[in-house]
Order: C-alpha cells, then structure tokens, then sequence
C-alpha cells in the first residue's frame, strides 16, 4: 500500500494525539501507531487501553490497508523534515515502511495492525453536544482541584452529571473544591458519570484551536468525545462520587471582596516566606483591610503585606493553604472575587464577583490551624 502526504500536516495531527502514549507499556504495540488507510482517508490511532485517540488526515492514496509504525522514532522523523510531501510504501507482508522525501530514503520496521487493540464502540448511548469552549472552560476550572489518589479512584477523575437543563462538573481531593454549572440542553435527569484526569487533559489539549461543536457519547462504562477530524474515547471511572454538597457550608456571614488581581500578586509574594511544607499564609481580616503574613521559623523568614478590601462581619484571622489559594485565583477570570466565611475552623467559599454569563462557579477551600 502507498500514499503521500504533507509532513507537516501527519507530524500536527500525529503530536496532537502522541499524550495518550506512555513512556512504559505491558505491551510493546502501544508503542505504535495504526495508520488505517481507506483510499483519500488515513486514520491514525494511539492508545494506552484505557484511552483510545483517533484522528483522520486526508492523503494521496487509492490503496487501503493498516499497519503500526513506531510512534516515537516517526515523530523524530518527521520533526527533521522541512514541510514537504513524503511518499510512504508499506510492505504488507513484510510489515516494513519506506518513506521517500525529496532528498532521500528511509527504511522503518512496523508491525501487524491485527494485533493492535480495537476501539471501543460506545453502545446504547446517552448523545449531546456542547461547545469546545464551554468544554475546554469547564476542564481548566476543574481539573486541578483532582485528587491524586489511588486508594480513592473516584476522586481521581471530574464528577460530570448531565440534567435536563445544565451539566455540573465537580472535582474535589478533600483540601479544595470546585463545582462549576453550565446550561446545556439535550441532558437526560441526572445521568452522572466520572472522567479520568488523563483523558479530560488529553481532551482539552486535542480541542485548544478547535472552535466547533463536540459530539458527547456516554454509557455506563465508557465514553466519546468527537469533534471535527478526532475522537477520543475513554474507559470511564467506576464508583460512587462523595455527597460534595454536604461538604459546602451555606451560611457564611463573613464576606470578604476584593480585586482578584491584587490578591492574586500579593499571595504569590507573602507564599514564597511560608513554611515549606504546610505553605500556609494567615489572613487577617478587620475593617476594611486585609494583611497577609507568613513565616518559615527554619529560616527566620517571613512576610506581611496590606491590600484594600471591603469586607461585612465579624473581625477574623484564618489560614490557608497557599498552593490552593492561589490555584484558585489563577483559574478564575473575574476582576474581582468574594470569600464567603463563618468561622476560622470552617471552609472558605470563594466565588467570582460578579459570575461570568451562562456560569455558575464555586470554589471552597479548607482552612489549615494557625499557630499562635
């Protein structure tokens, strides 16, 4: 089987879906490609049996057949070339490739497309389509707030339930929180699901560029994302997802407003003086000012500044985690925040101020004991 294709061309769709591959498998075909040709269509596949990525290039062919090529020496390969049409000849017998580029010839050992796994077909399953943007907004919001977890897989991926109005996307790992709600119509009452963080990263990397519509295939065990030329489909995480509306305390007389900018900054200066391994920075709250202070007594190092705020409630001093403090701010996108607070041993609300159309963000954190 022959065909010709622009390398450039193979070489973007080829490192869009190369994330799926990992540095070791159990089996050495996962190292591969498949590249499935149909005439004017190749198909070309990665995958690491929980994740399967397919994208479609369209070539100079009238042939058809499969073959695995080596998926990290053709991307090396192909980085050399300057943009230019090359000529791949497969032996099918043989499971060999030539590829022909203008200055010269190059000979690579493939394998048996036969034994590469197959991908899962989605049966019985739940359809929508939502936006790429809406997807790619609610994966950034969510996913760093995802457990690393083994002992507890459910919290290792983003809560995803789909009613007949909006979807509500959920990630915890029992320090911080977010839950983030969008309309979506088309969505069945309450049809929940877990995506693993590395498929959703995946995803959100394969849409960056893609301004279209994304085609949303769920069951029980598995799910697909389709959109222009890709389709990605991951095995989907069993479990029960905790009850995190229990955890979101819904009085908070203490509410603190302020520029998210100007927090944002003087959190990343006082951080850098916070002890090393709790991070914490203590927020001292009276009138219309907040000071932020950290210490490291290891080094005798620590940090006070002062920001403008508005604030209604009782004077207090609570302490955070900087880390998650600052994920948080840096994943939101309004020009100011609220913190919604009751006590010092109680979890901070932050929202943004005011919501972005169409979103409804919340964002909590757990606060760490000060040492007085």
């Amino acid at each position: 089987m022959k065909f010709v294709v622009s390398s450039s061309v193979l070489l973007k769709e080829l490192q869009a879906i190369s994330g799926v591959l990992n540095a070791s498998n159990a089996l050495p075909i996962l190292d591969d490609f498949l590249f499935k040709l149909n005439k004017n269509e190749l198909s070309v596949y990665a995958s690491d049996l929980e994740t399967t990525i397919r994208t479609n290039v369209t070539v100079d062919s009238k042939d058809a057949g499969e073959i695995t090529i080596p998926a990290k020496l053709l991307i090396e390969m192909l980085k050399s070339f300057a943009d230019q049409p090359l000529t791949f000849i497969i032996d099918n017998a043989k499971f060999s490739i030539e590829i022909n580029s203008e200055s010269g010839k190059y000979k690579i050992a493939g394998h048996d497309g036969e034994e590469f796994p197959k991908m899962v077909t989605v049966e019985s399953p739940t359809k929508l389509e939502m936006d790429s943007s809406m997807l790619i907004s609610a994966i950034n919001k969510t996913i760093f707030a995802v457990a690393n977890d083994d002992l507890r897989p459910v919290m290792s991926g983003v809560f995803c339930n789909f009613s007949a109005k909006d979807v509500t996307f959920v990630a915890t790992d029992a320090h911080k929180l977010v839950k983030y709600i969008r309309p979506l119509a088309g969505g069945n009452a309450d049809n929940a699901v877990i995506i693993g963080k590395k498929p959703l990263n995946l995803l959100k990397n394969i849409l960056a560029g893609k301004d279209s519509k994304v085609s949303v295939e769920y069951n029980k065990t598995n799910a697909s994302f389709t959109a222009a030329n890709v389709q990605l489909t991951c095995r989907l995480i069993d479990g029960k997802y905790p009850n995190y509306d229990a955890v979101i305390p819904k009085d908070n007389p203490n509410q603190l407003t302020l520029e998210r900018e100007a927090f944002l900054n003087s959190l990343k200066r006082v951080s850098i003086l916070s002890n090393k391994t709790t991070h914490q920075v203590r927020l001292k709250i009276s009138g219309n000012a907040l000071t932020l202070s950290s210490e490291d007594l290891d080094y005798s190092s620590e940090a006070n500044e002062r920001i403008a705020c508005q604030y209604v409630g009782d004077d207090m001093e609570i302490g955070f985690n900087s880390r998650f403090l600052l994920d948080m701010l840096t994943n939101l996108e309004s020009d100011e925040i609220k913190v919604g607070m009751s006590t010092p041993n109680r979890a901070g609300v932050i929202t943004p101020a005011p919501q972005k159309d169409g979103e409804d963000i919340l964002m909590l954190v757990m606060p760490v004991m000060l040492n007085n």
